[in-house]
């Protein structure tokens, strides 16, 4: 495959966004008094959450209506009555408290550690600026990583080729020479296509995939292919 580059995307590739904020809604709610029961809460707020960061992908949203608006939604259908106030309010601890937690998915430290001697790793991600540095650190998965790229500080989103395009000049590396690995077909996937690169998809959820890429459902079975 001739590959001199790995760009991981984070949230849902490497670091285990569902358990995390789960986590820190659960310490969130309980230091707040929000008294809704945590998994009727998250039932609704996970496919609330992925639309709004679709939209926020697509310059649709801006960021404050997606931290507002994803928890505005889900107590609306939860019938819980609560102000505006207090949701903003805890759009932005549930932010700062975010970072605070660790899990990654099966197998990310053993694979990290795998590829670390035989290729330079960066990330890609979509995730906001100023905690997404932190999660890694946090996690224990930062010095992995040598150039982190984030679409606040490129001024685009995946799968926006410029946000690629300018990955691969800051790495200082070609397509050709690199792969993406993510688990967003449209954001990672298409996106590191549409400039020429090649791409593994993990898809941890068993998702159809009808894309020409190579596809895995556990972190560990990307050493079959680098």
């Amino acid at each position: 495959m001739n590959i001199q580059h790995i760009f991981f995307d984070l949230d849902h590739t490497l670091w285990d966004f569902e358990t995390n904020s789960a986590k820190t809604f659960e310490a969130i709610f309980s230091d707040q008094k929000v008294e809704v029961k945590l998994n009727e809460f998250l039932l609704h707020y996970s496919p609330i959450n992925q639309k709004y960061w679709k939209l926020y992908r697509e310059e649709r949203v801006s960021k404050p209506v997606l931290r507002y608006k994803r928890l505005k939604e889900t107590f609306d259908i939860l019938g819980y009555k609560i102000s505006d106030d207090h949701i903003n309010h805890l759009a932005t601890i549930y932010i700062d408290n975010l970072p605070n937690y660790n899990t990654l998915f099966d197998d990310a430290i053993e694979v990290l550690n795998y590829l670390l001697p035989k290729y330079q790793m960066h990330i890609i991600t979509n995730g906001f600026e100023e905690i997404q540095t932190k999660k890694m650190r946090t996690s224990g998965i930062l010095h992995f990583f040598d150039k982190i790229i984030t679409s606040e500080s490129v001024g685009v989103k995946k799968p926006n080729p410029k946000i690629f395009n300018h990955a691969l000049a800051l790495a200082e590396t070609s397509a050709k020479n690199s792969i993406m690995i993510g688990d967003n077909l449209e954001a990672d996937i298409v996106g590191a296509q549409q400039i020429g690169m090649q791409t593994i998809f993990f898809n941890s959820h068993k998702n159809t995939n009808n894309h020409n890429t190579i596809t895995v459902n556990k972190l560990i079975e990307i050493k079959q292919y680098l």
